[in-house]
């Protein structure tokens, strides 16, 4: 016991102090993607043909156009470009509203936007959701896990995860929805009592991810119920998770956090 003690005053305090600092991410991680067109060759597709995912593609407002919601975040995009085109940096602001802002074009950023008041005065101060994996590999499912240790304590912010969907006030969906796991989503989507909201986490639970053009799944929660929030990764890190959650109720509003000054168009 007396060596426990000690560990834990050496460890000292433990839980991170983001939003209000900078979440201090090392730098190999792997943020949102910027295109600059400018930059990008006439004919070229190399990162096109390189993408697993057919992320990448011809943009109607410019040369290429990324989804976010497709990404693995793998940058075979950027290690086939010759003219570096596509870069990713360590911004981990990703989660968006809708599909249409997952797409990047260019530097833009939007954010996801919080609920309304009425949503707001519901789920603002405490919000309990559900997690549901429907046929993911547990990556993303590890990182929600990680949101209840000491270093993210989600429940600080009075989000918690709980058993049932009928103690919910909303689903955290992860994996690609295969089609055995489509009745399953739905019952629990249904036991959910309204008005409930529901989250898509990773790029399997948006999309399909690394498994788009199998016959297997159904290609994301959207495909099986309305998706309130989409937060992209493959998988996303813990701080993403949380910047998407507390953006979405209203706790995050300034596009400034400490230590990173970064231009936003809103969403």
């Amino acid at each position: 016991m007396i060596e426990i003690i000690k560990n834990r005053i050496k460890q000292g305090y433990r839980t991170s102090k983001f939003p209000d600092e900078d979440p201090g991410l090392p730098e190999r991680f792997r943020g949102r993607p910027v295109i600059k067109p400018e930059l990008c060759a006439a004919g070229c597709t190399a990162c096109i043909d390189a993408c697993p995912t057919t992320a990448i593609e011809k943009g109607k407002k410019g040369p290429l156009a990324l989804d976010l919601g497709r990404c693995l975040f793998c940058t075979e995009c950027t290690t086939a470009c010759p003219d570096g085109a596509v870069t990713f940096t360590k911004d981990h602001r990703l989660a968006a509203n809708s599909r249409e802002n997952l797409l990047v074009t260019g530097t833009e950023v939007k954010l996801a936007q919080s609920l309304g008041d009425e949503m707001r005065r519901l789920f603002g101060r405490s919000l309990k959701l559900r997690q549901v994996s429907a046929g993911g590999c547990s990556a993303c499912e590890a990182e929600l896990t990680a949101l209840s240790n000491v270093v993210f304590d989600l429940g600080r912010f009075g989000i918690q995860f709980v058993a049932s969907p009928r103690h919910a006030d909303g689903l955290v969906i992860t994996g690609p929805v295969t089609r055995n796991m489509s009745e399953a989503l739905r019952i629990a989507y249904e036991a959910v009592p309204p008005p409930r909201l529901v989250i898509a986490v990773g790029a399997c639970g948006i999309s399909g991810g690394p498994f788009i053009g199998s016959e297997d799944h159904l290609g994301g929660a959207a495909s099986v119920v309305p998706v309130d929030l989409f937060i992209p990764g493959c998988p996303p890190h813990p701080v993403t998770i949380l910047d998407g959650l507390l953006r979405f109720l209203g706790r995050l509003k300034e596009d400034r956090v400490r230590g990173h000054d970064r231009s936003v168009v809103p969403g």
